[in-house]
């Protein structure tokens, strides 16, 4: 994603109160204390607030994405101070002509003017180059620059907590979300119902002003429109033209089947909404899973621990087992030794691509506290048997 022109204004650090080599999990716990601060459900009425919480979550949207960050971090240095060391030719900061010479920032960092461009120097864009960012500011060869993009909203993020089962075969839960969303009486354009926004005749509609300056061609963002590409010549009373209003809203959430504590689920354009009806961000839900008191999960396999008697091991039996939906017989085979994993083929968790994961069932000797007197003749007995038959349990065990 191209580097965005409004980071340049923005220090997102300083939005969340956090240093710049602050860790992901260090930027993650100021934006959840943050949020749940400002959140607009806690300050009813406060526009302050309001704003603050929307800079919270920007913040947190560009900070919280490595690849984000990492864009942000390189703009913020290119550009600290707004200019650059080098000489004249009447270009703003300094640039001259030559599109081939090296020159340093004001923080002192080597580039190539034509690395900068993304041309003349071998790299690109993609390879770390800043032909993108200069893209809606220099009209390279005289091109006419395209039209201005809406922005879009923010990424926003919020949790829920499930239960084992629910998270292993799925569910339907409604999340209440307060968050920047479409106006629903201009529903998203920020004109007053029954007009519609203009297109700007200072830029016709394109966002940008051109002007030339030497041998360059600037493009800037036009001031009659804000860059929007549109005028609104009788805003929306109830957005103030923004076509963005903070409401509450119940969004019905299907997890899917299989989900992973930790596991972040993306929905796709519930975020906040995008000013004058551009698009949404997305919706990035956290599920936290409780612990099961009967089953673990290794992957999509369930395991369960199954205590049984000394007997059913020895005489083997066939025992009821729980799964995720009812039960099943598991057959624990003669001779069974403690400890021993059993596998019931398709009896675990779903699969998205089909099917189900196995039910592991690992048997665990139970021993009984206590014996009535019957029960300890009967173990007396089977003891002196088990011995006369030559059968001895530390039989080369030790030393």
């Amino acid at each position: 994603m191209a580097p965005q022109r409004e980071w340049l204004e923005q220090d997102f650090y300083k939005d969340l109160g956090v240093a710049s080599d602050a860790s992901a999990e260090e930027i993650k716990k100021a934006y959840r204390k943050l949020a749940r601060e400002l959140h607009p459900d806690a300050n009813p009425g406060d526009s302050a607030a309001e704003e603050r919480f929307k800079r919270v979550s920007e913040a947190h949207s560009v900070l919280s994405d490595p690849e984000k960050r990492k864009e942000y971090d390189e703009t913020r240095a290119m550009f600290a101070g707004g200019r650059f060391r080098g000489g004249g030719n009447g270009f703003p900061g300094g640039f001259p002509g030559g599109g081939g010479t090296t020159y340093s920032t004001s923080g002192g960092a080597d580039f190539n003017i034509g690395d900068l461009f993304g041309n003349g120097g071998g790299a690109t864009a993609d390879a770390g180059g800043f032909g993108d960012l200069f893209e809606g500011l220099f009209n390279r060869g005289q091109r006419t620059s395209t039209a201005a993009r809406p922005k879009r909203g923010n990424d926003l993020e919020t949790e829920t907590t499930l239960s084992f089962a629910d998270a292993a075969q799925g569910t339907t839960v409604p999340l209440r979300v307060t968050s920047p969303s479409p106006c629903t009486t201009c529903h998203g354009s920020g004109a007053k119902p029954g007009t519609s926004p203009r297109v700007c005749p200072n830029c016709n509609g394109s966002g940008f002003v051109s002007r030339n300056q030497g041998a360059f061609g600037f493009s800037e963002p036009c001031q009659d429109c804000q860059g929007t590409g549109s005028r609104i010549d009788d805003p929306c009373t109830d957005c103030d033209g923004s076509g963005v209003k903070v409401r509450a809203r119940t969004i019905n959430v299907r997890i899917p089947a299989g989900v992973e504590d930790g596991q972040r689920i993306r929905l796709a354009g519930q975020g906040e909404a995008g000013r004058r009806g551009a698009p949404s961000g997305d919706l990035y839900v956290v599920v936290h899973v409780t612990p099961d008191k009967v089953f673990t999960r290794s992957g999509n396999d369930l395991k369960v621990q199954l205590p049984v008697s000394i007997s059913e091991l020895v005489l083997g039996a066939t025992v009821s087992v729980p799964t995720l939906d009812g039960s099943v017989g598991v057959k624990i085979p003669a001779n069974t030794t403690d400890g021993r994993t059993l596998r019931v083929r398709g009896r675990g968790v779903p699969k998205r691509s089909g099917g189900a994961g196995d039910l592991l069932v690992t048997v665990k000797v139970a021993v009984p506290k206590t014996l009535d007197a019957a029960a300890a003749e009967a173990m007396r007995q089977y003891a002196e048997a088990e011995k006369a038959s030559g059968f001895d349990p530390r039989a080369g065990w030790g030393r």
